[in-house]
């Protein structure tokens, strides 16, 4: 059983990623966490309580997280939608507006759960230690809605899922949380996709991150592990005939000339899902046209950062980005 939720008395939601029984069923064994505790193993009957047993993260103890909920919205067609909001440590909606960073998460086919939101990766509690509101998304594409809000984004990535995105962004504006002059946007893989497409279609971000991100779907059909897959996303491929194809029009290096937001591009050099020369492509492509961005590459690494020391210059390199850009 994975992905489960439940409400647990006055507890925040607890998140249930795995659970299992003795042949009897008398005992249980869970995998559980919450909005701000991370996943530890629990043991007692299975009417209860369970009993913590583990604590894979002492140096958590005692840290402050930022308040952390639940969103649904409507899309602009009216298609139900749902995400999370992190707010600051230590403040209230009503203490708005912060700096908003919208987090894009990857897949496309993935999606937010409601819990602990602190990873190796910029993450949105260990941005709202240093004061930033944080929107996480579910925009069509992802899991939780069947299979027709899944697929809807096959040979559409960048149209209804983008709209979906910034629905919720302009949500959180009117609701007087997010300040309009102070947004950023990044993600990973597709999530990083998502971030530079946002950037060719409007000026509103004043800070992006791309990380791991697509740029050109024709060449990542072309050059990528999973190239069946990613011409559907595209909706072609570089072979279909003398171009313009689809998947142009869908391509964030389509729309380089339009950056005018400050990017930061980080990538593994030994990425084998979205290979580094999608991060060549945009670079070179924003050099061109003298686009603000930041570009680095990470030795040794592939689609997931593993080095201690990568992971620890991606949070801070990432966190100053967004500082230089987005404080008053």
């Amino acid at each position: 059983m994975t992905g489960t939720s439940w409400n647990c008395g006055n507890d925040p939601t607890v998140a249930l990623d795995s659970l299992i029984s003795t042949p009897a069923g008398t005992m249980i064994a869970a995998l559980t966490g919450t909005r701000y505790e991370p996943t530890n193993v629990h043991l007692g009957p299975p009417t209860g309580p369970l009993r913590k047993v583990t604590n894979i993260r002492p140096e958590l103890d005692g840290i402050a997280f930022g308040t952390q909920r639940p969103l649904a919205y409507r899309a602009a067609d009216g298609l139900a939608l749902d995400g999370l909001l992190v707010l600051p440590v230590g403040r209230s909606a009503s203490d708005g507006p912060f700096p908003l960073v919208t987090l894009v998460h990857g897949g496309p086919y993935d999606r937010y759960a409601d819990h602990l939101q602190l990873f190796w990766f910029p993450s949105a509690q260990w941005l709202a230690t240093v004061g930033y509101a944080v929107f996480l998304p579910n925009p069509r594409g992802g899991q939780g809605h069947g299979h027709e809000f899944a697929a809807s984004v096959a040979g559409r990535v960048g149209r209804e899922e983008w709209t979906d995105v910034l629905t919720g962004i302009d949500l959180l504006i009117a609701e007087g949380i997010a300040d309009p002059d102070r947004l950023g946007i990044a993600g990973g893989s597709h999530g990083g996709f998502m971030a530079a497409w946002a950037i060719g279609q409007t000026d509103r971000f004043r800070a992006a991150l791309v990380s791991a991100g697509v740029t050109d779907w024709g060449m990542l059909a072309a050059t990528g592990e999973n190239g069946q897959f990613e011409a559907a996303l595209g909706g072609s491929t570089g072979w279909d005939g003398i171009g313009p194809h689809p998947h142009d029009a869908l391509s964030p290096v389509s729309f380089a000339g339009r950056v005018r937001t400050p990017v930061l591009i980080l990538h593994g050099a030994e990425d084998t899902n979205v290979p580094v020369g999608q991060a060549v492509y945009f670079h070179r492509a924003l050099r061109h046209f003298d686009a603000e961005h930041e570009f680095v590459i990470y030795p040794r690494e592939g689609h997931l950062i593993r080095e201690r020391n990568h992971q620890l210059d991606m949070l801070r390199r990432t966190r100053a980005w967004f500082d230089r850009w987005l404080r008053p």
